[in-house]
């Protein structure tokens, strides 16, 4: 009975986030014959098979959002308002294949998405221009979403990594980072806080930024059932955002109640997940 029903919420979650097409392409990716860039035990793949990274995905959204010329990018290419869960599909797609498939297919993947960057230039509303293959933006998508991944994986993840594990991961990241065209990559935890602080005077809340959060944490396309949790996951990921990040996005700042309720049920709520997608992960011989 319990197996059945972890089956059914474990087939509901792994279905907005993979898509229909979720479990033969989960197959494809894990069990495809190969050699793969980064073994069963190594920390990228410890940090980005675990249930934290729902609470990481969406900080690293809000944190990304906050540099004008890669959030014009998003606003003005990506459909995420109309096609939200698309966008969230390509995107879980892409981690699992970097990170669990084949090197063939990781780089496949990696090719599929620099031929895409190349074709995304515009103008943001403040009249700079942008390229989604302009490697400094592509450094800062990057070290604001392994930053995310990373810290939630600290407060959340089932089994934390330690001081040369957190390096490990970073330096694990930095490969696909670089093959997608970032320069100046962090390998370190302290090489990545040292780029994250170089990017603060770059960062500002903008009209466009805001309506993503608002998207993302007050209208996000989530049908009622799972309006519960996945408050619970928000707010989680607002808890984890930097102090001087929420008068820019208009996010609360309730340090009380973030340290106390909103980390026990963030805990609660990646547990059940965990649990809920521990039946249907695929087992490569």
């Amino acid at each position: 009975m319990f197996s059945s029903l972890q089956s059914r919420v474990g087939g509901v979650i792994f279905s907005r986030v993979a898509g229909e097409e979720g479990p033969a392409r989960r197959d494809r990716i894990h069990l495809a014959e190969g050699p793969r860039r980064f073994g069963p035990e190594s920390s990228i793949v410890r940090v980005h098979s675990d249930a934290s990274m729902f609470v990481g995905g969406m900080r690293a959204l809000l944190l990304q959002s906050l540099h004008p010329l890669a959030m014009a990018a998003v606003d003005q290419h990506s459909g995420y308002r109309g096609d939200p869960w698309g966008r969230l599909q390509r995107t879980s797609t892409f981690l699992a294949e970097t990170t669990f498939g084949t090197i063939e297919d990781a780089d496949r993947a990696i090719a599929i998405v620099r031929a895409v960057h190349g074709r995304i230039t515009g103008t943001a509303p403040d009249g700079r221009p942008y390229a989604a293959s302009d490697p400094h933006l592509l450094r800062w998508v990057h070290v604001a979403e392994i930053d995310s991944f990373l810290r939630a994986h600290d407060r959340y993840g089932a089994r934390p990594l330690d001081a040369a594990g957190r390096d490990a991961y970073v330096s694990e990241a930095a490969h696909v980072a670089r093959a997608l065209g970032a320069h100046d990559v962090p390998e370190t935890v302290a090489e990545l806080d040292e780029v994250m602080a170089l990017y603060r005077p770059e960062l500002k809340g903008t009209p466009a930024a805001r309506q993503a959060a608002r998207f993302i944490l007050v209208h996000p396309p989530v049908p009622l059932a799972l309006r519960a949790p996945y408050g619970l996951l928000s707010a989680a990921a607002v808890a984890m955002m930097p102090r001087w990040t929420r008068i820019p996005l208009r996010l609360p700042w309730l340090p009380l109640t973030e340290a106390t309720a909103v980390r026990t049920s963030g805990i609660a709520i990646t547990s059940a997940i965990r649990w809920a997608m521990g039946a249907g992960a695929p087992v490569r011989a």
